[in-house]
């Protein structure tokens, strides 16, 4: 688009913005044009038309100059990169809050950073707004709530995770093991004596997603303060959606959300030790709970630990020798190490001296698929309009499971084996 060309589709756009002014307040009183709007009404029509006019000639010249490879000296390339910006051109959540809050005050065309992505208008009778009433956040925004949901103390990381771009997954699984006596198995073969067939035990696993929500309802003098909004919201709609898919992974019912890894049946117990008393935490204790991974597991699982029963472990010593080490790197083991293994200080654990204050897992042992867009968030300015605030929702869909429905048996122990395990009560 040359100079020219694009300066009379500026001259129309700032006309036609005109004669819907005229409409509108027209319209917001509920009346017919007065005798001078329909003059000026009429007046911007013609320039509407003489706008018209000339953009029809310029791009008539322009396509003539292109044939004859004339190179107008007024040729400008003008490209608009806000589509391809993760921020749709926004510096900062709180701008793009602001101009939601702007478009849902002020009526009218809204900013056209906020059109991009939009879906077509809803079943609400509200009009230019995106899915279900409200404006797509943009992708780099989304994303920075769905990094800080991922820190920390968050387990989703941990599992055995899969972005799928469905609603569901299925996984095929075989739980045999080698010592059993079904599945695929190996035969000593004699000579001349018919080999032993066997065949594999395969079933499936189905993973459907659920969806976490987060809706939000900001007052215009939060939003009016954009730093604060930018440190607020973000933060504290991560911390709710960590918070909710830990607990789910953990203890699930699995009833529109996740099962969790110590509600299905391969999960164990560890009992408290013989005359042991409450609130203490024993050697023997951890020993045992590590005894009952399964092969392989160790160097994969971490201790949850509810912070009340920290003080009973500092002291443990196996011999001469402690088994809990304090933090040497205080960036990714903060709560030092037992018997090797990292300690996350947990509020999901029990509290201190019940069943399951102190967990042993492998999440490696648990699946999980997210939806490949990760967390979508959207705002609308129409659901509260009566009480001043705008709304904002981030959902996010999820769904897991253990890998094994039971206990791993011994080839030659008597102990099951699980990779996940709950000190008993005491």
């Amino acid at each position: 688009m040359n100079k020219k060309l694009r300066e009379l589709h500026s001259r129309k756009a700032a006309l036609v913005q005109s004669a819907r002014a005229i409409t509108d307040k027209a319209d917001k009183e509920a009346r017919d044009l007065s005798a001078d709007e329909s003059a000026d009404f009429d007046g911007i029509s013609a320039q509407i038309a003489a706008a018209n006019a000339a953009i029809d000639r310029e791009q008539v010249m322009s396509a003539e100059e292109a044939q004859l490879g004339i190179q107008s000296s007024s040729f400008v390339t003008v490209a608009d990169n806000r589509e391809a910006d993760p921020r749709r051109g926004y510096q900062s959540f709180g701008e793009f809050a602001q101009s939601v809050r702007n478009a849902g005050i002020h009526g009218g065309m809204p900013d056209g950073r906020l059109m991009i992505g939009a879906s077509a208008p809803s079943t609400f009778g509200s009009e230019g707004v995106g899915a279900d009433g409200g404006f797509l956040v943009p992708p780099d925004f989304a994303q920075e709530i769905f990094t800080l949901s991922l820190a920390e103390d968050s387990l989703l990381p941990m599992t055995d995770g899969t972005p799928v771009n469905g609603n569901s997954m299925v996984f095929p699984k075989d739980e045999t093991t080698p010592w059993g006596t079904d599945g695929v198995r190996a035969y000593w073969q004699a000579e001349a004596v018919a080999a032993n067939a066997t065949k594999p035990k395969l079933g499936t696993s189905t993973l459907r997603l659920h969806k976490l929500m987060a809706l939000v309802p900001l007052t215009d003098e939060l939003m009016s303060d954009t730093n604060a909004l930018d440190s607020y919201l973000p933060g504290k709609v991560a911390d709710s959606m960590r918070w909710k898919i830990n607990e789910a992974i953990l203890n699930g019912t699995g009833a529109g959300q996740p099962l969790g890894a110590f509600v299905g049946g391969a999960a164990q117990v560890i009992a408290k030790e013989s005359g042991q008393a409450a609130s203490t935490v024993q050697t023997a204790n951890i020993l045992k709970m590590i005894a009952a991974l399964p092969p392989g597991s160790f160097p994969r699982s971490v201790w949850l630990i509810t912070p009340d029963a920290l003080p009973a472990i500092f002291g443990l010593t196996l011999g001469n020798y402690p088994i809990y080490m304090a933090p040497g790197d205080a960036k990714n083991n903060p709560y030092g190490m037992l018997m090797g293994r990292p300690i996350m200080v947990s509020q999901h654990a029990s509290a201190f001296s019940a069943q399951g204050d102190i967990e042993l897992i492998d999440m490696s042992y648990y699946r999980s698929i997210t939806k490949a867009a990760g967390m979508e968030t959207a705002t609308s300015m129409h659901l509260y309009f009566d009480a001043d605030a705008t709304a904002f929702r981030t959902t996010f869909r999820v769904d897991g499971q253990p890998k094994i429905v039971a206990p791993i048996t011994q080839a030659k122990g008597s102990n099951l084996l699980s990779p996940f395990l709950q000190l008993g009560a005491r």
